[in-house]
């Protein structure tokens, strides 16, 4: 991730979800919808907390689960790196591109409408109950 092209970390501190659980969120994310392809080195948990504003354990805890995930690899002094996708990972990530379309849309419709971002995702947290399996 180099500062030309990084995606941009946003962290809610006021929120209940704890901020190495919003970070592993937008990083699966990220690495899922291709956004960081394989072979992407990720910054080091030291940088990183220092660009957020975090404890390094929060860091490192997030990039753990990543790793325990299959989504990220740590190689010693080299550096943590975005696993390459394998043909299902492919797959996989075409569903989640075609997700991220979706909630570009929701997040377009609840603009427009003048909604709050709380509003929004209780209206997914809905829908998502009616759909549930």
């Amino acid at each position: 991730m180099t500062a030309e092209s990084a995606p941009i970390l946003r962290l809610d501190l006021s929120s209940p979800v704890p901020p190495y659980e919003q970070l592993r969120e937008q990083l699966a994310g990220l690495i899922s919808t291709g956004v960081l392809a394989g072979g992407t080195r990720l910054p080091p948990v030291r940088q990183l907390a220092a660009d957020l504003g975090l404890a390094g354990g929060t860091i490192a805890r997030a990039y753990r689960e990543l790793e325990q995930a299959g989504l990220i690899t740590g190689q010693g002094r080299r550096g943590t790196f975005v696993c390459a996708k394998t043909e299902s990972g492919q797959e996989e990530q075409a569903r989640y591109q075609a997700l991220s379309t979706a909630a570009d849309n929701l997040a377009a419709t609840a603009r427009q409408l003048g909604l709050t971002d709380d509003a929004a995702l209780a209206a997914l947290r809905t829908a998502l109950a009616q759909h549930s399996v």
